[in-house]
């Protein structure tokens, strides 16, 4: 089997990470069959992004995905690299991964993902 177009690392112990996942995982189903897109959770490997410098805690901070090249991406780059390649949300990533877009739709993700971060750590998932 050839390596997947882009693996994505996120943390299951965080309810709204799991389910946007999971939603995204249904949308990809062919692309996931054909291995084009692999889902992983990094809970069952918590030092596979090691060698890029990412640790367990950044990823359970932010989405974070390698591409076919090997390439780290982060955060709202891996959201607007799913969009692309998931039927009917192209047009996401056309208009939040755009030049204009990106620096801002990169800040409110990060924003929200800071937020996140803190409930469930406040919750106690981690």
């Amino acid at each position: 089997m050839s390596k997947p177009r882009l693996t994505v690392w996120y943390n299951t112990r965080c309810p709204v990470c799991d389910a946007g996942i999971r939603r995204q995982r249904r949308r990809l189903i062919e692309a996931v069959k054909a291995g084009g897109v692999e889902f992983r959770d990094i809970n069952f490997e918590p030092a596979a992004l090691a060698g890029h410098g990412a640790s367990l805690e950044d990823i359970r901070r932010r989405l974070h995905a390698t591409d076919a090249e090997g390439r780290l991406l982060v955060g709202a780059d891996v959201a607007v690299a799913v969009w692309r390649i998931t039927p009917g949300e192209s047009w996401l990533a056309t208009l939040f991964g755009n030049p204009v877009a990106l620096p801002l739709t990169r800040f409110a993700y990060d924003r929200f993902a800071d937020l996140l971060y803190a409930w469930n750590r406040r919750k106690g998932r981690w």
